[in-house]
């Protein structure tokens, strides 16, 4: 068994500095807004595993059993030798697309993708002991500017899973996408987990559950604020809000100052002003169709595109290959 590795792209200043910008140009804007990659501190981390056990949060077990019905297929149908999977987390589900490619027999190397170093190297360590045939080799750094990064020198699969692709707003999945197909040669391909358009009341409560897990998840997003910049925002005077937005078909997740106050930001040397009832969007999680995530993908320069849905077609898997 090789050890595993781990390169570091994204160093802890580097992250700092990228939080600062992020809340100076997100905290003057109208609507205020922050981007939602800063809710996974330790504490945020924690916070979304819990959500992801919810009973109201179905995207992760739905995910995981398309996975598992598929996984296979996906082997067959991409003879992968090389897995990379952007925003990897955990890893828990991609241990069935490790499975399977491993039992094909094609897979060499699994190339995981995270911002956080401390989470990354316990990840990769698991891994290699769970797959003692692959070579794991983790890169720290935001999956928006880490593709250059990419290992060549086999048939590769780039995984995105978790419904993450919603997180970005049309003009920058456009963007995103294209720079995936960039890097891979034709032929290679790409493997998304999207979440479907379905019934708001299903899909509101997955972001706004009963037990308030979310909420606590959302509110973490003002303590890191407050560790990081030391800023003064009061957590308590603020609250959860999560709505289905039926025009974009996307669910936002916001907070809501619940009475009038000034924060200071010292390191960023400046206040922000909310007024009562305003909010502020920390996330937008946008739901798909299974044309409309193909008529993306194939603008971007996919196609064949492979998918498979749950029987209540809340979540979908898209194999989608690079075409020339």
């Amino acid at each position: 068994m090789s050890e595993p590795t781990v390169e570091v792209h994204l160093s802890p200043e580097q992250l700092h500095l990228s939080l600062r910008e992020d809340a100076r140009i997100g905290l003057a804007a109208t609507p205020k807004w922050l981007p939602p990659k800063w809710f996974y501190d330790a504490r945020g981390s924690e916070l979304f595993e819990e959500i992801t056990r919810l009973p109201e949060y179905f995207p992760t077990r739905t995910e995981r059993e398309l996975l598992r019905a598929s996984a296979t297929h996906v082997a067959e149908a991409t003879s992968a030798q090389i897995l990379v999977e952007l925003g990897s987390g955990s890893s828990d589900k991609t241990r069935l697309l490790l499975a399977a490619l491993t039992a094909h027999g094609t897979l060499e190397r699994y190339v995981p993708q995270d911002v956080s170093e401390a989470a990354l190297v316990s990840a990769t360590r698991q891994l290699a002991d769970e797959f003692p045939e692959l070579t794991v080799h983790g890169i720290v750094s935001d999956f928006t500017d880490t593709l250059h990064n990419l290992p060549r020198g086999g048939r590769r699969m780039i995984a995105f899973l978790g419904g993450t692709l919603g997180n970005l707003v049309p003009e920058e999945r456009e963007e995103f996408l294209a720079s995936i197909a960039e890097v891979l040669d034709e032929g290679e391909q790409l493997l998304l987990g999207v979440g479907l358009v379905t019934d708001p009341a299903v899909l509101v409560p997955a972001y706004d559950d009963a037990a308030g897990v979310t909420a606590r998840f959302n509110l973490n997003l003002l303590s890191v604020l407050n560790e990081q910049l030391g800023a003064d925002f009061d957590v308590s005077k603020f609250r959860h809000v999560a709505l289905w937005d039926a025009a974009h078909e996307w669910i936002e997740m916001r907070l809501e100052a619940t009475t009038a106050m000034t924060v200071r930001l010292p390191v960023l040397g400046t206040k922000v002003r909310f007024a009562e009832g305003e909010q502020m969007r920390t996330e937008i999680s946008a739901k798909f169709r299974p044309e409309g995530i193909c008529k993306e993908l194939e603008r971007a320069g996919f196609g064949s595109d492979r998918v498979w849905t749950d029987p209540q077609e809340r979540f979908a898997l898209v194999l989608a290959d690079r075409v020339g």
